[in-house]
C-alpha cells in the first residue's frame, strides 16, 4: 500500500490551515508554554542537590506536568481537527478531552517504553516503531480509542507508509531548525504547523473509519 499523501502537500496544506486560525493556535501554544514554565519554576527544588534524587516533590511535579501536557496534547489535536474541518477552534475541546487524559498518559508511557527498547537495538528499530505507533493520540481524540487499541490502530494505518512518514519527520526537523533561526519566536509558529502536519497526515492515512478494523493484528 502506497502512502496517501505527498510531503509538499502536507506542508502547504498545514500552513494554510494554521494561517487561517494563526492567532488562536499560536496563542494556545504560547499559553501552554507559559503555564508549563510557571509550574516548573514553582516545583523546582530550592536545594541544588535535591534535583539529583527522586523526592515526593519532584514526583508530584512530574505527575502534574504529565497531566497538563497530556490534556493540552488531546485538546490541541481536537482544535487542529476543527481547523482542518473549517471550524473555529473551541476552548471547550480541552474539557471534552479531560476524561481521556489517563488513557493518553498511559499510552504515552507505553509508547515511550516501546520506542526506547527499540532504540537500544541499534536505534533503527526504535525509529521504525516510533513512526508506526505515533498516531495513538489522534485515535484517542477522534475515535475515543483505548490504550492498546490506539497503538494498534496507529500500527495498522501506517503500514506501507513508513518511508513517507520518515521523510515527513525530516521535514519536521527542518521546520524546527528554521523556527529556531527566526529569532526563536519562529518556534511559536513552527510548532502549530508541525502539529497540523501530524493531524493532516493522520487524516490522509485514515480518511474512512469504516475501512479500518481495530481488531486486525499487528503485522
Amino acid at each position: 500500500m502506497e502512502a496517501k499523501f505527498q510531503i509538499s502537500e502536507v506542508i502547504t496544506t498545514s500552513w494554510k490551515a494554521v494561517k487561517s486560525q494563526i492567532w488562536v493556535l499560536v496563542g494556545l501554544f504560547v499559553g501552554y508554554t507559559i503555564i508549563s514554565s510557571i509550574i516548573s519554576m514553582f516545583t523546582m527544588p530550592s536545594d541544588p542537590y535535591e534535583g539529583s534524587v527522586f523526592t515526593l516533590r519532584t514526583g508530584i511535579a512530574y505527575l502534574i506536568s504529565l497531566i497538563i501536557t497530556s490534556l493540552f496534547t488531546l485538546g490541541y489535536i481536537k482544535n487542529l481537527f476543527q481547523t482542518l474541518d473549517g471550524e473555529e477552534p473551541q476552548f471547550s475541546a480541552y474539557g471534552q478531552q479531560a476524561r481521556k487524559v489517563i488513557t493518553n498518559m498511559v499510552a504515552t508511557i507505553l509508547f515511550s517504553i516501546i520506542v526506547t527498547i527499540g532504540c537500544i537495538f541499534f536505534i533503527i528499530p526504535g525509529i521504525y516503531l516510533g513512526i508506526r505507533l505515533q498516531f495513538f493520540s489522534a485515535f484517542i481524540v477522534q475515535e475515543n480509542a483505548g490504550i492498546l487499541d490506539s497503538l494498534r490502530m496507529s500500527w495498522n494505518i501506517t503500514k506501507g507508509s513508513v518511508g513517507k512518514l520518515f521523510l515527513l519527520g525530516l521535514a519536521v526537523i527542518g521546520i524546527c531548525i528554521l523556527g529556531l533561526i527566526v529569532l526563536i519566536v519562529g518556534v511559536f509558529v513552527a510548532v502549530p504547523v508541525i502539529c497540523m502536519m501530524y493531524c493532516y497526515a493522520f487524516r490522509k492515512l485514515y480518511p474512512n473509519p469504516l475501512e479500518l478494523n481495530i481488531d486486525e493484528p499487528m503485522e
